[in-house]
């Protein structure tokens, strides 16, 4: 059985990377109070935002609910990481996923709503929604779950498969 270390290393890379940029954004350049930080402009801004809800401004119940429905989907992706034993590249995008959701539970924990501050926009779009380095991580970890995950046998089944 292939160890899940690839899984751990990129989760809490994922975590910590996240937790750091936010206090950096937070803290040091105190976005929280200035609102907002030409950076490459129109390219790539900062803007705070404080999200309560899950993506685009989409609300789904309080704090609470989002908490326990990012700790279960952690859960599920950990238990099936842990049953089936995947390559190397599939535990990295599941871990991307798993270190976002927790960078995020965080978050709401520690302020009541996700620290959302990169805006992006090009050629002549204004994107209006800000985001962060978990929810990065997540978009990234999901699709290459989709992606890389196939219904090859797992593991412990068949001896050849290598990473």
């Amino acid at each position: 059985m292939r160890p899940l270390v690839p899984l751990w290393f990129s989760a809490f890379l994922v975590l910590i990377l996240d937790q750091f940029t936010k206090l950096i954004v937070l803290y040091v350049l105190d976005l929280k109070t200035r609102g907002g930080m030409l950076v490459l402009d129109p390219y790539l801004n900062l803007r705070m935002a404080w999200n309560t809800g899950i993506n685009f401004g989409i609300q789904l119940g309080d704090k609470w609910l989002l908490i326990v429905l990012a700790l279960a989907i952690c859960t599920w992706v950990i238990w099936w990481m842990n049953r089936d034993r995947p390559r190397r590249i599939v535990q990295i995008s599941a871990g991307m996923v798993i270190g976002g959701a927790i960078g995020n539970v965080f978050d709401r924990l520690l302020y009541g709503a996700v620290a959302d501050f990169l805006n992006m926009s090009c050629c002549g779009f204004e994107n209006p929604y800000s985001f962060n380095v978990a929810d990065i991580s997540i978009f990234i970890g999901a699709v290459g779950l989709i992606l890389l995950t196939n219904d090859a046998p797992r593991t412990g089944d068949s001896p050849e498969r290598s990473d």
